[in-house]
């Protein structure tokens, strides 16, 4: 199970996207609220890889929270129940990343590079309007990685 190789990081990460989801009185975790908790871990390289592109959490909840309105204007108007992304198919593509970058935990930089491959992800979407790719972000970890 993935869970087991997170680091202490990425622990508090996991909770405190449960807390995030908890707080805006939602039944699931989603990939944004995973972003929302690794900003709000500063320390963490995945906060400071995005703040070296400009993101800080205050912009990155404000771009969410209008996705999400969007999204559940577009269901009410369609009539369709809002699809739920599953956190643990971040923390599992995290693990493949964490393997590719030679890391024996997974930690906050691995959960912020598992969120670009869902682009119809609510994070990815928020990170591709704030101009962040997956390169870039890449590149800023292995930067921190490298310091």
């Amino acid at each position: 199970m993935p869970l087991k190789r997170l680091d202490d990081t990425a622990r508090e990460i996991v909770q405190k996207a449960n807390e995030i989801a908890h707080d805006y009185d939602l039944e699931y975790v989603g990939t944004e609220h995973i972003l929302l908790a690794i900003l709000q871990h500063e320390a963490g390289v995945g906060a400071r890889a995005l703040a070296t592109l400009g993101v800080d959490h205050q912009t990155a909840r404000q771009r969410i929270d209008e996705l999400v309105q969007r999204d559940k204007e577009e269901t009410w108007v369609f009539g369709r129940l809002p699809g739920t992304p599953h956190y643990l198919n971040v923390i599992e593509r995290a693990m493949d990343v964490a393997q590719q970058l030679e890391a024996p935990h997974i930690s906050s930089e691995h959960l912020l590079l598992a969120l670009f491959p869902d682009k119809e992800s609510t994070a990815a979407r928020a990170l591709a309007s704030l101009g962040v790719t997956r390169r870039k972000c890449r590149d800023a970890v292995l930067k921190l990685l490298s310091a």
